[in-house]
């Protein structure tokens, strides 16, 4: 029971990081200066699942006991969009600006899915407490 706990706080920590860093991507998709210079890079959430070796039933089983960890967050590595404003203060010598390597709809389509990941990890955990709470009161019964 308690490691069904851990996986599942874990899982929410893992989607709560990705929903905060994909919310950052989209109120940062016109952030043409940052502190570092340049325009804002968007940034990713690395999960991997442990290695499991073995026959579909063993990786199954002990995925269900494992959670996805967080690698790293990395920054795209992509070039920036380049628009064509003469007159904006970060335009370069031809006119262009460099703006983030964000793109708004996929990043907000990941994020409606790593929301409902957060919430499917929430109600996943208020169940087991409420299996944990019903097997409390039976014991004390018995």
């Amino acid at each position: 029971m308690f490691d069904m706990l851990k996986v599942l706080a874990d899982g929410m920590a893992a989607s709560r990081l990705r929903v905060n860093t994909l919310a950052a991507n989209i109120a940062n998709a016109e952030t043409t200066r940052t502190p570092d210079g340049g325009p804002y890079k968007a940034r990713h959430v690395v999960q991997a699942a442990a290695d499991v070796p073995g026959s579909f039933s063993d990786a199954l089983e002990k995925m269900s006991l494992q959670s996805p960890q967080v690698m790293a967050v990395i920054e795209d590595q992509s070039p920036p969009r380049l628009v064509h404003q003469p007159g904006h203060p970060d335009a370069d010598k031809d006119g262009y600006v460099a703006y983030p390597n964000v793109n708004v709809v996929s990043t907000m389509t990941d994020l409606m899915s790593a929301s409902r990941l957060y919430q499917a990890h929430v109600t996943a955990l208020e169940s087991a407490r409420s299996l944990q709470n019903e097997a409390s009161r039976i014991l004390t019964q018995a």
